[in-house]
């Protein structure tokens, strides 16, 4: 299976993670993404990325090279690259204008048997299915960020997703060195369903003057023993993909609940995205 060839798309934190997985884990990659420089960025990350992983490994006869693990990925602008692909893993960012656009060029180069998986944080996996004519061959895979270090990850079964993609992409995972965890198709899923949920009232309390964001956060970890509080969660993740999936989730759902807090509005109009662009509820 990893003489096969899996494609990427979208290179930001989520992509590059996922691609560097890959490689890791033997697969050959395309990556691609609109720009060189976000593709650059990529490959640096990724080379760093495994430097670091370095560091906290025991057995250094076991480390990988990062010379070794980019050559295995192939960086791109082109969708002819993806022609001999098996399997697409699509990571563009929660909007639905960005994410639809990705699927009509897919079908123009993809083989008729290549799998689609879907890492979104909020959006229908049968929604985007539609955007097929292969919707059996869509899937929805939620990975974790840093995805290197995240052994489980969400799945989402679409309205006609079939076994055998439920099969295939186990068998791909399974490579990956993760479980995966199969839920039916809501937009959120399971695990953004409540995380975003509880970091948008996180923020309701700091624009509340409730508490400051180091409290918050102490709270969920030393009261509840959570290895990061949700302010904190929310940094990693980009304040601006949790804006948008809980506009997703006030859209799809229609219930005031979602109403994204204003306070958070302001931070990503502001720039302030988290640990991507050096500063959000914490500077980095």
């Amino acid at each position: 299976m990893t003489q096969q060839v899996v494609g990427v798309i979208g290179a930001g934190v989520m992509g590059a993670g996922v691609a560097q997985n890959l490689a890791q884990s033997g697969f050959n990659v395309v990556l691609l993404d609109i720009s060189t420089a976000i593709l650059d960025k990529a490959a640096n990350d990724i080379r760093n990325n495994i430097r670091f992983q370095a560091f906290g490994q025991k057995d250094k006869s076991r480390l990988d090279d990062p010379d070794e693990v980019l050559q295995r990925i192939v960086f791109t602008t082109d969708y002819e690259a993806l022609a001999q692909v098996f399997y697409v893993i699509e990571n563009v960012s929660e909007q639905w204008h960005a994410k639809s656009s990705v699927y009509p060029q897919l079908e123009a180069v993809c083989p008729a048997h290549t799998v689609y998986a879907a890492d979104t944080s909020c959006y229908s996996i049968t929604r985007i299915a539609a955007l097929t004519k292969r919707p059996d061959k869509v899937i929805g895979i939620h990975f974790m960020n840093p995805v290197p270090m995240k052994p489980t990850v969400e799945t989402i079964r679409g309205w006609h997703t079939s076994e055998e993609t439920i099969a295939i992409t186990d068998n791909l995972l399974s490579t990956m060195g993760k479980t995966s965890i199969l839920v039916e198709d809501s937009p959120g899923f399971v695990s953004n369903r409540i995380l975003m949920l509880t970091v948008n009232e996180a923020v309701f309390t700091v624009q509340d003057q409730v508490a400051d964001a180091q409290q918050v956060d102490e709270i969920f970890k030393k009261c509840f023993g959570h290895k990061m509080g949700p302010l904190e969660t929310a940094d990693l993740i980009g304040l601006d993909t949790i804006l948008y999936s809980i506009e997703v989730l006030h859209e799809s759902f229609a219930d005031s609940k979602y109403r994204p807090c204003p306070l958070l509005k302001k931070m990503v109009d502001a720039g302030l995205l988290g640990r991507k662009s050096g500063e959000g509820f914490y500077k980095y």
